[in-house]
């Protein structure tokens, strides 16, 4: 938060409504904050500098007299709006509202504004990125019906017949156009997703390795650490470990 928004916030505290309209700046405009909305809605990666950048065109609604719990409310709102325009982009809603519930409770967890000003940054590009890779995506139906029924059952016990009948084929025919279109089986897929899930959870939750690899179905804590190493390079720890450091 920038300090004439603090010191904004300060002359707010022991005012009555009359008294607060009477010294309140603009808001923010909607265009100011639909551009934002746009970069993630389309994916555009290329504009998140240019629009982070930007400089804001009015100050920001007051929702707490407290400066920390007002900049903790105003991420909460800001996420929610992020995940709705994600998935308008196209991200699955179990996966937007997931990231959603991530950040809200990270940034519960935050002791000062600028982490939460850095939260929130790191979301928009979270969200942004998620959007973008999805939109790289041109699969027939069939295949997007197996990759979402893959998404929303990533903690549970994925085999080839389930994703078959979800989306409708056989699974010997599934299992060939799925690698015709992926460009992998649907075993290998489901591991990265996996993965991605976990690298998520370890950047944005403390759950140990033992829950997260339980959670995302991994046979032994062992064997979830050797396939983090295999499509990362470094082990969970070390990975979170380099998130922390940053």
């Amino acid at each position: 938060m920038r300090k004439r928004d603090t010191d904004f916030l300060e002359a707010y505290r022991g005012y009555s409504l009359f008294e607060r309209r009477e010294l309140a700046q603009p808001h923010m405009s909607y265009a100011y904050e639909k551009e934002k909305y746009r970069v993630i809605r389309e994916g555009r990666v290329d504009l998140l500098d240019s629009v982070t950048r930007m400089p804001p065109d009015g100050t920001e609604g007051i929702l707490s007299k407290n400066a920390l719990r007002h900049q903790k409310n105003m991420l909460i709102a800001a996420i929610t709006i992020f995940t709705r325009s994600a998935m308008d982009g196209g991200l699955p809603e179990e996966l937007a509202y997931a990231m959603s519930d991530s950040y809200i409770l990270k940034g519960e967890e935050c002791t000062s504004v600028e982490e939460l000003d850095q939260l929130s940054d790191r979301a928009f590009r979270e969200y942004t990125y998620a959007v973008a890779v999805r939109k790289n995506r041109y699969y027939s139906s069939r295949i997007e019906t197996a990759l979402h029924f893959i998404t929303i059952h990533l903690h549970e016990k994925i085999t080839l017949e389930t994703v078959a009948e979800a989306a409708g084929l056989s699974p010997c025919h599934l299992s060939r156009i799925f690698k015709k279109e992926v460009g992998m089986s649907i075993v290998d897929y489901v591991q990265k997703e996996r993965i991605e899930a976990a690298k998520h959870m370890l950047v944005n939750s403390d759950e140990t390795l033992a829950a997260i690899s339980q959670y995302l179905h991994f046979s032994t804590q062992s064997y979830f650490v050797r396939i983090f190493r295999k499509h990362t390079g470094m082990t969970p720890g070390q990975f979170r470990r380099s998130y922390e450091n940053r």
